[in-house]
């Protein structure tokens, strides 16, 4: 019988984001749930520690005033890949966002978003980790293309629209209709694709290899 409590107290979280105040909620949040962590204010401060950390999930802050999270993600593919990135992002900055996970992230969170929602996410990083397969949660790549194919003509193209992070004014902008017929569509791909949220639709687009059109 392994020993699950010390493989638990191994799993280490870091966490980088310049806010304080977002690092110590998060810290106190994911210790509470029997991970360890460790916090930085900088990319520039974790880009020099990481080399040294040989594995572990980073929670990786967007936005921050030194290296943007796509920098610091494009660098730790290649100087540090037993590290597992699940990217922290504003509204605005899925289309980054989804830019990392092609880049190798395995995951991107949207503000604000609930403590049941990032743990969820750490739970599943970890379980990647250990190669535990994600077949239940995200279906496999044939099963995926089938539920496209189940898509109509509009809802493939909301779906595009979609995966690279486009609002849905911006979406009805380009398609030529209201907002809310866009919402509808919205529920339509969401349901039969059934996605649990934008993170996972663009998961499952990227693993059956539906090409991405960014601008």
């Amino acid at each position: 019988m392994t020993e699950e409590p010390n493989e638990m107290s191994k799993r280490k979280i870091y966490i980088v984001d310049d806010d304080e105040a977002v690092r110590d909620s998060l810290q106190i949040l994911i210790e509470s749930y029997d991970y360890e962590t460790e916090t930085f204010e900088s990319g520039t401060a974790f880009l020099g520690a990481a080399e040294q950390i040989g594995s572990g999930c980073v929670l990786l802050d967007v936005r921050m005033p030194d290296i943007d999270g796509l920098e610091i993600q494009a660098r730790l593919a290649t100087s540090s890949p037993g590290l597992t990135v699940i990217i922290i992002t504003g509204h605005g900055d899925v289309p980054m966002a989804v830019k990392a996970m092609k880049a190798g992230a395995f995951d991107f969170i949207e503000k604000p978003f609930t403590d049941d929602v990032l743990m969820e996410s750490l739970q599943r990083a970890w379980a990647h980790r250990k190669s535990v397969a994600d077949t239940q949660d995200q279906g496999s790549n044939n099963e995926v293309l089938e539920r496209i194919e189940d898509l109509t003509p509009r809802e493939r193209d909301v779906l595009n629209q979609l995966i690279i992070g486009r609002p849905n004014k911006i979406i009805a902008y380009e398609l030529g209709i209201s907002p809310r017929t866009v919402e509808v569509h919205r529920a339509r791909v969401m349901e039969k694709m059934q996605a649990k949220s934008l993170s996972h639709l663009v998961r499952m687009a990227l693993a059956a290899g539906l090409q991405l059109d960014e601008e």
